[in-house]
């Protein structure tokens, strides 16, 4: 996945040979240095942010190529742009965001796109061991979690996969979705409360069958 002119060329630079603890920094220590053009701060900034910038491009695209040239401009305009960011207008995070569904939209030229199918937006997003998930879904397989996302409404389904999946937090799933930052609340507790009964549900029927 391309992003912007410096990642290209640090995309493969250890941060950690610097021996700097660049993690333990805020997002706003590392945007600044990002826009600044910092090498070491650069890469710390996009591996913090690049799989909710594509997840967003994606669930309002619908198409994985097309998310990743969203993506890849959203962050050349936060390299460009990052001495503008306002910390009280929201976090660096929700800012970021916006900044990709707007590009998102221009992109498809209209207000919202057709939302990528659940299965496809799981199967689309990058792997790794550096990816956030929720806490509630770490001892569940992807197998079980898959299944009982299936038996949820599909908009609740997508709320708990970019906030649990991709740790996107609630201001940023709206953003990401057009929707007010309270329904996007309430499709995330709901759809954890849901997702939760079923796992349960069915680690008990596993159970009575044994």
């Amino acid at each position: 996945m391309a992003l912007n002119p410096i990642s290209a060329r640090v995309r493969n630079y250890d941060v950690r040979q610097m021996g700097i603890p660049v993690s333990s920094l805020s997002d706003e220590a590392l945007l600044a240095g990002y826009a600044s053009g910092d090498r070491e701060l650069a890469v710390a900034f996009i591996r913090r942010f690049q799989s909710r910038v594509y997840g967003v491009a994606l669930a309002v695209l619908g198409d994985p190529t097309g998310a990743e040239d969203v993506a890849q401009q959203a962050f050349e305009r936060a390299w460009r742009h990052g001495s503008t960011y306002d910390a009280r207008r929201g976090s660096v995070g929700t800012w970021l965001a916006a900044i990709t569904r707007n590009l998102a939209i221009d992109t498809t030229r209209v207000r919202k796109a057709d939302p990528i199918e659940v299965d496809a937006l799981l199967a689309a997003l990058p792997a790794g061991p550096n990816e956030p998930e929720t806490k509630a879904l770490e001892a569940e397989s992807s197998r079980e979690i898959t299944r009982a996302l299936r038996l949820l409404p599909t908009d609740q389904a997508r709320a708990i996969v970019l906030a649990g999946m991709l740790g996107m937090s609630a201001s940023q799933v709206a953003a990401a979705e057009s929707i007010p930052l309270g329904t996007a609340k309430t499709r995330i507790r709901t759809a954890m409360g849901r997702l939760r009964s079923s796992l349960r549900y069915e680690h008990l029927a596993e159970h009575s069958n044994d």
